[in-house]
């Protein structure tokens, strides 16, 4: 779709302006012109308040918060019209359901004890097993539809269990089964853009450096070191090819990976804008990934403390890479390539080192579980492969 920002007109406009209107963002009562047929208009206008409104929106649903309503938005858009019932839900690889229906039903689930996963608002193979399940019990037809009848049932059965969250539970029950070592976690390293897509270009001592080139320099430095753990690494894409994040996150679920690490640079109009920053999934459902956020302010606080870059924390998102993956899943923005300091760091090798170290330390610190732990910042490379390497000998 054409990406609608401040000062477009059309129907397409009015769309948005419609759905926002309908999820309490936007007065319809009048909105940005003193009329309130505006959004029906086929020359409604994109102005500030709009601008406020999608913002608000993207801000509400972990989304770039860039004002502009570009596929991502829109999806979202189109997801949060949904409500339970207005629609029968059912598990289609073909076309695969997403909304704000499909999280409401994950929900009730939940609170009856059937569904143990994240509240992504996706209708998966989980989600259909789980709504199998509960029909089962209650003696309906365990077709894994959601129609009118399975509706009723949710309806009147109160929850059973309330204040809890099963899908935190269970992803650290994973990380203590799997044991503190590193020998034998398979993990996915997502190295952002490639192909011909080479992103932003750096000037060097050396010539110019492209983002794709320090990214994979990045990825390759990391699966290097996490291969001598004993680790199984995998690479989201191969150096000729830049899929999307769909593709990226399919890849991932098709390795059957403990954790996935996504690596990507950011960019600013500004030039001042500067730092590292970690993202997990996270939405306005009060659903995230636990362990993504754990792995994610591990490694948002080791990089810190290893380089001069500037700490912007970290974040729950809904971006497909963090909504698809059947793995707790972080991406780390590992500096903006449009900051003169944090562009001299990236493109130093010496640094991505360190980066890479302080990633894998991250991942060490979050199967230790807090167990035999280190001060930030002060675990070495060394110190960890002699430690893993002495467990093993003593296996």
């Amino acid at each position: 779709m054409h990406r609608l920002r401040r000062g477009d007109r059309g129907p397409a406009v009015a769309e948005v302006c419609g759905a926002l209107s309908g999820l309490g963002l936007l007065d319809d009562g009048g909105g940005a012109t003193g009329n309130g047929d505006y959004w029906r208009a086929t020359d409604a206008l994109f102005d500030d308040v709009l601008d406020s409104a999608v913002r608000a929106f993207q801000q509400q649903r972990g989304l770039l918060v860039d004002g502009i309503v570009g596929p991502a938005t829109y999806r979202a858009l189109k997801e949060a019209s949904y409500r339970l019932g207005a629609r029968t839900l059912i598990y289609q690889l073909s076309a695969p359901l997403y909304g704000d229906d499909v999280a409401t039903l994950q929900r009730r689930l939940q609170d009856l004890g059937f569904y143990v996963d994240r509240i992504d608002g996706f209708f998966g193979s989980v989600t259909h097993d789980a709504l199998s399940a509960f029909q089962r019990e209650i003696g309906l037809a365990a077709d894994g539809i959601c129609g009118p009848d399975t509706l009723r049932s949710l309806e009147l059965l109160g929850p059973r269990v309330t204040g809890g969250n099963p899908h935190r539970i269970s992803e650290e029950e994973l990380v203590h089964r799997s044991g503190p070592q590193l020998t034998g976690k398979r993990i996915v390293i997502d190295p952002g853009l490639g192909g011909p897509d080479k992103g932003l270009s750096v000037p060097t001592e050396f010539g110019d450096m492209y983002e794709s080139e320090i990214l994979w320099d990045l990825a390759s430095r990391l699966e290097g070191r996490m291969a001598a753990t004993g680790m199984e690494t995998f690479l989201s894409r191969p150096w000729d090819a830049n899929p999307n994040d769909v593709e990226r996150a399919s890849t991932a679920n098709g390795f059957d990976a403990d954790l996935m690490i996504s690596l990507r640079c950011a960019r600013s109009a500004s030039p001042l804008a500067n730092g590292v920053a970690g993202f997990h999934f996270g939405n306005s459902h009060g659903s995230a990934s636990m362990i993504g956020q754990v792995l994610a302010g591990f490694v948002q606080r080791e990089v810190v403390a290893r380089t001069s870059l500037q700490d912007c924390r970290t974040h729950g998102r809904t971006w497909d890479l963090l909504r698809l993956t059947k793995m707790p899943t972080i991406q780390v923005d590992i500096g903006y390539l449009t900051n003169e300091y944090d562009a001299q760091i990236l493109t130093n090798p010496r640094y991505r080192d360190v980066i890479a170290e302080a990633i894998l330390i991250s991942v060490k610190r979050l199967y230790l579980l807090g167990q035999d732990d280190q001060p930030t910042g002060t675990y070495t490379f060394a110190e960890l492969l002699a430690e893993e390497l002495a467990a093993i000998n003593r296996g």
